[in-house]
């Protein structure tokens, strides 16, 4: 049974489009849509957990550590969402990166980064963690944070655009 090969260089760069996407749109400020809030955390959470499952040389060492990480990048994530301002802009809510984020996305990768390190040194194996894993347990963290704090703020999220 043969699964579809996707090549690891062109999913790389797919996923760093969509960062690099994502991020511009809240640089410039957007309206806050539950469905855009949650989508690409949830898909690179999903290909990460996939490309896991498929792994065949995983022990329990490095499942440990992959869940602590998956843990500790969404409370970092979370982190990063509470610097994300959030705005009424014609009766919806928006959300903008701002400076803190900024300082927030630096501190919080030196952070992973460190954490990373210290689960290498423990015995896991580097490529236990799949990138696409860390990304989106990140971002679902801040889309969580920002999720609350707009459920919170009394602000309507905006509708969903339709396609």
């Amino acid at each position: 049974m043969g699964g579809i090969r996707v090549n690891p260089w062109l999913l790389t760069a797919i996923i760093v489009v969509v960062v690099i996407a994502v991020v511009i749109k809240r640089m410039i400020g957007e309206p806050v849509s539950v469905r855009e809030l949650f989508a690409a955390p949830v898909i690179l959470t999903g290909i990460g957990i996939l490309s896991l499952v498929k792994k065949t040389d995983l022990t329990a060492t490095d499942i440990t550590w992959v869940i602590a990480g998956a843990v500790f990048g969404v409370a970092l994530g979370a982190l990063r969402g509470a610097t994300v301002q959030l705005v009424d802009k014609g009766g919806v809510l928006w959300q903008r990166y701002t400076g803190r984020t900024f300082l927030a996305v630096i501190g919080t990768v030196a952070i992973a980064a460190g954490f990373n390190v210290l689960a290498v040194q423990m015995g896991m194996h580097e490529n236990a963690r799949p990138l696409q894993l860390a990304i989106g347990v990140s971002f679902l963290g801040e889309s969580l944070m920002i999720g609350c704090r707009g459920m919170t703020s009394g602000i309507p999220f905006a509708p969903a655009r339709s396609r």
